[in-house]
């Protein structure tokens, strides 16, 4: 009787590329980042714990991290779930948001007030309000609609007495 040993073969890429995720995602869930991974080799352990070492193997995990298109963080690691085009985008959203100055408002505290006003009046309405001082501070932004003008504001009181004193 002839006997044969059955050597596992190795993955394929997708394959590859799946349980690259998984080691980065367990990673991340663990230790709150990837601190471990910079490298194809980095994951050669673990795949040569379910698979014979070889130069094929190698290859195919190299290959899986090139498909992958991951980017690096400031130190060399593999970041999961991102494209290294949607790391520059991030990127680039960032550098804008900061050369804007941008702040975020939740809306959670943010009320609105309507104000019902004829269409060829709205542009000079919102400009009238931009830049009188009465109305600094009082809102957080002015919407035109199809009928009229939506204000946004923290202050829903304060604005509407101004604005009923202003259309007495």
């Amino acid at each position: 009787m002839e006997h044969s040993t059955t050597l596992r073969k190795n993955p394929s890429r997708e394959t590859c590329e799946g349980i690259i995720k998984r080691i980065l995602m367990t990673e991340v869930l663990e230790n709150g980042s990837n601190k471990h991974f910079r490298f194809a080799s980095d994951f050669m352990n673990y795949f040569e714990s379910l698979y014979p070492a070889s130069d094929a193997l190698t290859k195919q995990v190299q290959r899986a991290i090139k498909a992958l298109d991951m980017p690096k963080d400031e130190n060399g690691y593999y970041i999961v779930n991102k494209t290294a085009a949607q790391l520059e985008n991030e990127k680039q959203i960032t550098q804008l948001l900061k050369a804007a100055d941008v702040s975020v408002h939740p809306m959670e505290q943010v009320d609105t007030i309507f104000l019902s006003v004829n269409a060829y009046m709205k542009s000079y309405l919102i400009h009238l309000i931009e830049t009188t001082e009465t109305f600094r501070g009082k809102y957080i932004t002015i919407v035109e609609t199809f009928n009229g003008l939506l204000i946004y504001t923290e202050n829903k009181s304060q604005l509407l007495i101004l604005l009923n004193s202003l259309t007495i």
